[in-house]
């Protein structure tokens, strides 16, 4: 077959294939649209999932007559103009192959009118005539009939339901993105979703509610934190009440919705000592750096980018959610104070951040209080300290103590097992590591890469303790280990270190590995159940969660303590009725 220019029509339907998937690609490339046309309120009617009919309407800028045919027009756009505007990009969309990949599948229809002309022109995808038309001012996009020309791809379509579901994440996460555009959903003649314009701290935290669920908004705090030229800000669920599934993740680079596996890890990575067993955060949040530092041209669907520099931009969303999760809960007046929100997830107030599940009673609640590890004591009211002083202990397990407001029930072995771990941590932190050296090392058998890797950051794993010599191509020998992983099997522990072993390993890297064994070693040596302690050995575990970050959940994200104030145990008993 001789080499022949495909007609425009077949080129457009397959970069369709690539941005047009099904409904939820036509209405997110819309939207986007809208957004950049700067749309105070966007309205999107949809029947049958987006399939028969997608209509979206704005009040934006609108199209001047004379452009409307380069709508259609692939590689057509407003947004940029040369390498330069590619390099530093600041709009959602730019490409200009949605609506000529949209039209290619579809019927497709735009209506638009600028606010200084007299009357409006819609625009008709099939032939592309221009006719005047009746229209407030902004734009109005009609897509009929999506796969109509291509029965194969609108056979892999799913169910109804289904599709729609797809749609409306779409919709949510343009929500959260935007959260001064107002926003209305109808479908099948069925007002789905009514988003008024979120003008105040108040109306955002609704709107985030709205879209996330209260669950959501009553167990998160408020994040925002400004480094390198670099902005993170949003709200992160607490580790107690982290998801079974990875389904509550938002994140936005410079208002866009993206999914990025580098972000993502950044966030869990934050969330590592305090998340249980195989539980996922959930989170909002936005991320706004220099256009200029991102590639938001990885893919069509401008859903991945690739950062310029990925180690500082990890290491800052890391390091920021590690240090929210670890501190105190700041007080109502800090959150003002900080640009955060006001409202029942940024209040900040103990009471609105701490409380969890309700008892069955119905009356009393969780409260989960957090103690940051300062150059300050802790804070005590009257004298008292804040987790209060050692009353007895329940059944080998539990420490009961009566603070200036009620009642403290402790997990003995989940707060020892925090206090153990962090006291690990801090060591290798500050390079007081001292190494055990073995009488007899072991030889353990690697692979090449893995010896060639010990090899290379022997410096490094000795500042952490691990004394490691290659004897042999496939063999490493255990010369010395961390005097505090005593009674570890140094064979076992290696082998838990070496997977985490790059070629640009750094020493942040090297911790992150380590924290992982220092993890379990506390936990094999925290408080067991049934041993009886003295109410000196309690008090003296209480002042230690005082002084020690994250002491309100173990390592594995479980709660370590629960508080009840007088007015809940007032309420548990009916006094005062």
């Amino acid at each position: 077959m001789p080499i022949r220019e495909l007609p425009t029509h077949l080129v457009n339907q397959i970069a369709a294939g690539e941005v047009v998937e099904r409904p939820a690609s036509v209405v997110k490339e819309l939207l986007e649209n809208s957004l950049d046309a700067g749309a105070a309120r966007i309205e999107i009617e949809l029947e049958e999932a987006g399939v028969k009919l997608c209509r979206i309407r704005d009040d934006g800028g609108g199209i001047p007559r004379d452009e409307l045919p380069l709508a259609l027009a692939r590689h057509a756009t407003s947004k940029i103009s040369s390498l330069e505007d590619l390099e530093q990009v600041a709009t959602l969309g730019f490409r200009g192959e949605a609506l000529p990949s949209i039209a290619s599948v579809s019927r497709l229809q735009i209506t638009s009118r600028q606010p200084s002309a007299d009357a409006g022109f819609v625009l008709d995808g099939t032939d592309g005539g221009v006719c005047p038309a009746a229209h407030p001012p902004g734009t109005t996009v009609e897509v009929r009939d999506l796969f109509f020309n291509t029965p194969a791809r609108r056979r892999f379509l799913r169910s109804e339901r289904t599709e729609f579901g797809r749609v409306r994440e779409v919709i949510e996460r343009i929500a959260l993105s935007r959260s001064s555009v107002a926003l209305r959903v109808t479908h099948n003649s069925r007002q789905i979703l009514d988003l008024p314009a979120a003008a105040t701290p108040a109306e955002l935290v609704d709107r985030v509610s709205r879209v996330c669920g209260r669950e959501f908004t009553d167990n998160a705090i408020y994040i925002q934190r400004e480094s390198a030229g670099m902005l993170l800000r949003g709200w992160l669920v607490r580790p107690v009440h982290a998801r079974s599934q990875p389904d509550l993740q938002y994140m936005f680079l410079n208002g866009r919705a993206i999914r990025d596996k580098l972000l993502a890890g950044a966030v869990r990575a934050g969330y590592r000592d305090v998340l249980y067993r195989d539980r996922w955060p959930a989170f909002v949040l936005y991320l706004d750096m220099d256009p200029a530092w991102v590639d938001v041209n990885a893919h069509p669907a401008k859903q991945e980018v690739r950062f310029r520099e990925p180690g500082p931009v990890r290491d800052f969303v890391r390091r920021t959610v590690e240090a929210a999760i670890a501190g105190p809960p700041a007080t109502h007046g800090e959150a003002h104070a900080s640009g955060a929100p006001a409202g029942p997830v940024a209040g900040l107030t103990q009471s609105s951040l701490g409380f969890a599940t309700p008892v069955p009673a119905g009356i009393v609640r969780e409260q989960l209080a957090s103690y940051s590890q300062l150059a300050a004591p802790a804070v005590q009211v009257d004298g008292m300290p804040p987790l209060g002083y050692a009353l007895a202990q329940l059944h080998g397990v539990y420490i009961l103590a009566q603070n200036a407001d009620g009642l403290i029930i402790v997990d003995a072995h989940a707060a020892h097992e925090r206090v153990s771990y962090e006291r690990l941590k801090a060591s290798v932190r500050q390079s007081a590591v001292q190494v055990q050296k073995l009488l007899v090392p072991p030889s353990i058998a690697v692979s090449e890469r893995e010896a060639d890797q010990v090899e290379l950051h022997g410096e490094l794993l000795g500042r952490c303790g691990f004394l490691l010599e290659r004897v042999a191509p496939d063999r490493i020998a255990v010369r010395g280990m961390p005097a505090l992983l005593a009674g570890i099997d140094p064979a076992t522990v290696v082998r838990q270190l070496l997977p985490g072993l790059g070629a640009d390993l750094v020493m942040d890297d090297l911790l992150d590995v380590l924290d992982r064994v220092l993890a379990g070693s506390a936990c094999h040596a925290a408080i067991r159940a049934n041993r009886r302690l003295t109410v000196e050995e309690m008090n003296s575990l209480l002042r230690d969660m005082e002084r020690t970050e994250r002491s309100d959940q173990c390592n594995h994200g479980r709660p370590t303590r629960v508080a009840l104030s007088m007015a809940d145990l007032d309420q548990l008993f009916a006094r005062g009725r």
